[in-house]
């Protein structure tokens, strides 16, 4: 996620608390989700800054990513509809919050069980 970091303009504070490296189909997900909340934050929010977190709980890997810009994401935008049905093809959760004002937070959860 920090060279996903690295390549936006805007300031991004990443956090990962991983003990081990989730499925790979879980992994790809959880890249979509930061690559396409970066890729909004930056062309539509007004955004100055975006703060990553990953971590594992009770076998999901949660991901959460929220920008201080001006809200108002539309979830039926072909992008976010994207990500959610993707999140959904592995049985995870998605969620957006973005009342007009903001900020955005987008939250994905996905299962790492066996």
């Amino acid at each position: 996620m920090a060279t996903l970091a690295d390549r936006t303009p805007l300031r991004v504070e990443v956090s990962v608390d991983l003990v081990s490296r989730p499925p790979a189909s879980v992994e790809t997900a959880a890249y979509f989700v930061v690559s396409e909340a970066l890729a909004n934050a930056s062309k539509h929010s007004g955004a100055t800054r975006v703060q990553i977190a990953i971590h594992a709980h009770n076998g999901r890997l949660m991901v959460e990513v929220s920008d201080d810009g001006k809200g108002g994401a539309d979830p039926a935008g072909a992008g976010l509809r994207g990500l959610e049905r993707r999140v959904r093809a592995l049985d995870g959760t998605f969620e957006l919050a973005s009342p007009a004002g903001g900020p955005t937070t987008l939250r994905a959860e996905l299962p790492c069980g066996s």
